[in-house]
């Protein structure tokens, strides 16, 4: 059997989001200048940055929601972005996850506040894979779903258990990460590595999974332990494919070949918006041009692209537009000149 299009299951939340004029110290006020309701949520999020690609190629939401407000919202916005909602569950008596994200207007610079809700409980009991027929299963957030999270006695984790199952039944494999201020990474995020054919994370995520402080505390990357890390995660996995994504650009590497970077692209002033949702976007830019089977510097040039559309945008997919403009913002955005990296 052919498999063709992208699924992606694990967080689908509400994203309440409110640009405010500055951040307070604590006890202050800080006045609301825009608010909004959007999607949020890894899976969610991807899905829905593929659909505003319009390529057509089949994409399918596995989630967990309830039966309230928000709930409903996201069923019909996947319905409306032509994602398959069929595998999508339900659950009452608890409120569907959502994040309140806080965006400074003059920096775009986000903080956010979740209730985990509904996420909390979605596990591999709620996933039929026999009715996935796609090429991808992009599964996220890890470390914030807590069932998925929990120990499983022979995988390590219950998401590394889930992700043996879903290679089992010849499903390609894809993970992200949410960033977050804890000492679980080795534990939670390491057995998942073992399934997973293409990782996908951002410095902090990737840093913290191995050990390696690849920001330094003046805010220059640190080039020795970013190089440490791609090498660590490509050698001490089972990825096919790794890669980490910072404001400047990114580092991939595929097993068995040298590492490659492409630079971000440099927006002038006035094009950010806000920066929420640039790691989802990036993301699928590079699930996309994976599943298309492109070559690593054109997958990497198009998830930068796509990276900069999120950011024109208030909300996590507001920026983000048609393959064939986003194709345009790539070739006539300048990059970032770079030098140094590997």
């Amino acid at each position: 059997m052919e498999r063709i299009g992208i699924t992606a299951a694990g967080n689908f939340n509400i994203d309440h989001v409110k640009v405010v004029d500055l951040w307070p110290d604590e006890g202050m006020l800080s006045l609301i200048l825009e608010e909004k309701r959007a999607s949020g949520g890894c899976a969610y999020n991807v899905l829905k940055d593929l659909a505003l690609l319009k390529t057509r190629i089949p994409l399918y939401a596995i989630g967990l929601v309830s039966n309230d407000e928000d709930g409903k919202y996201i069923i019909e916005d996947l319905k409306e972005h032509n994602i398959d909602s069929s595998m999508m569950r339900f659950m009452d008596g608890v409120t569907t996850s959502y994040t309140d994200v806080i965006t400074v207007k003059d920096t775009g610079n986000r903080t956010f506040f979740h209730n985990k809700g509904t996420s909390k409980y979605f596990s591999i009991d709620h996933i039929d894979f026999s009715k996935i027929k796609t090429k991808i299963l992009h599964a996220g957030y890890i470390l914030l779903l807590d069932t998925l999270d929990g120990p499983d006695p022979e995988y390590g984790t219950l998401m590394a258990h889930l992700l043996r199952t879903a290679k089992d039944n010849g499903l390609k494999t894809s993970v992200d990460v949410i960033s977050e201020s804890s000492f679980r990474f080795n534990k939670i995020v390491l057995p998942a590595l073992q399934y997973t054919d293409y990782l996908i994370v951002n410095e902090i995520e990737a840093g913290r999974t191995t050990g390696n402080e690849i920001r330094e505390p003046s805010g220059k990357l640190n080039i020795e332990n970013l190089k440490k890390t791609l090498q660590m995660l490509i050698e001490n996995g089972e990825s096919e494919l790794v890669c980490i994504h910072f404001p400047e650009g990114a580092c991939a590497v595929k097993k068995g070949s040298e590492p490659h970077f492409a630079p971000s692209h440099s927006c002038p002033d006035g094009f950010i918006k806000s920066t929420v949702g640039a790691g989802d976007a990036f993301c699928a830019g590079m699930l996309y041009g994976i599943h298309e089977e492109w070559a690593l510097d054109r997958i990497m040039g198009f998830a930068n692209a796509m990276a900069a559309m999120c950011l024109k945008g208030m909300t996590t997919s507001d920026g983000v537009r048609s393959m064939e403009e986003t194709v345009k913002l790539m070739n006539e955005l300048p990059l970032r000149k770079i030098v140094g990296i590997l």
